[in-house]
């Protein structure tokens, strides 16, 4: 489908190949404008800064977006990518791309036909299509949390799914969010990271203070009663399976344990070896290059480890919603 894109589109939707295309065809590159520290590279850096802390902040994006200068947002965009992929952290990638998308799709909302048709096709989706094959709808519906995604509710015949109109901006995010995550991290050269190091740690600062708002001194009351008992068969001296390994490292992790102290909780494991457990934790813990994060309510319930639910596990889908809530009320309690 040709469709003649101007540069308020690209800044819309600065994920497309002809919005990266702006960028390589710059008369000035974008590694230069940070190395030459110019008054346009300082603001395309602050633009971009910026960006990402909207990201980090969960911001739904769009009404951010200035439009009458769709070159800084365009280039603010590869910004954000340069700073995100010289930190390194696999969480702020995940909120990057999941901005992004988010952004796009508010954009998309009250778009024209032409322009909606031309950014489905461009993501490989067929916006006419009343159906999909089973691995695209998988790869598109896995990161969705709401059961009537899930395969086992939807009408699946000769091998596709049956898709309403309705979904389609939903499957949409997805696949934007896993184009932009699939391109992350990008090789910054480490002369370019050195460049951004103040920008870097301002970013890195706004993340671990929302993580601490977030999440807060860690309080084991507020445990999901599947990660409870997974730690109650530990000190029970019971070697539990590999997937209640990574699940519990990984949430531990995640709500902000010191690596020490999650080796720690493994000592009364029968099969303990402290070196072989602290490289297992330091790998789920990011220390390989990438950092994961705990499976969902859905994947904890295939491997059998959802046990104990209780009324506050009917209302979520992962055990880290479970564990703010849980936090947030019992400190609510001490504070009255």
């Amino acid at each position: 489908m040709n469709v003649r894109l101007d540069k308020k589109d690209l800044a819309r939707y600065p994920f497309l190949k002809e919005a990266q295309g702006f960028v390589l065809s710059m008369d000035i590159p974008l590694d230069s404008l940070i190395r030459a520290d110019t008054a346009a590279g300082q603001r395309i850096i602050h633009t971009g800064t910026d960006r990402l802390i909207r990201a980090l902040s969960f911001g739904k994006g769009g009404g951010e977006t200035d439009l009458d200068t769709p070159d800084d947002e365009i280039l603010g965009y590869a910004m954000a990518r340069l700073i995100v992929s010289c930190l390194g952290d696999r969480s702020m990638m995940d909120r990057l791309a999941r901005y992004e998308a988010g952004r796009a799709v508010w954009f998309l909302e009250t778009e024209e036909d032409d322009i909606r048709r031309y950014i489905a096709e461009s993501l490989g989706l067929d916006p006419d299509a009343d159906d999909m094959e089973v691995v695209r709808y998988i790869e598109l519906a896995s990161g969705l949390r709401d059961d009537r995604w899930r395969l086992i509710n939807r009408d699946v015949r000769k091998g596709r799914v049956s898709v309403r109109t309705e979904e389609l901006d939903a499957l949409i995010h997805e696949r934007i969010r896993g184009v932009i995550r699939g391109q992350l991290p990008l090789q910054v050269p480490g002369g370019i990271c050195l460049k951004l190091r103040e920008h870097i740690d301002r970013v890195s600062a706004v993340f671990q203070q929302q993580m601490l708002e977030e999440f807060g001194d860690i309080d084991e009351s507020a445990f999901p009663p599947c990660m409870q008992a997974l730690i109650a068969a530990i000190t029970a001296g019971t070697n539990i399976p590999h997937t209640g390994r990574f699940a519990l490292t990984a949430f531990l992790h995640t709500i902000g344990m010191e690596t020490t102290r999650i080796v720690e909780v493994y000592t009364r494991a029968p099969d303990f070896d402290v070196s072989k457990t602290l490289y297992q934790v330091e790998h789920i813990s990011g220390r390989g290059g990438t950092e994961y994060t705990p499976p969902g309510c859905a994947t904890l319930r295939t491997y059998g480890l959802c046990v104990n639910r209780n009324a506050d596990c009917e209302t979520v889908q992962h055990p880290l919603t479970y564990y703010k809530r849980r936090k947030k009320r019992e400190q609510g309690k001490k504070d009255n």
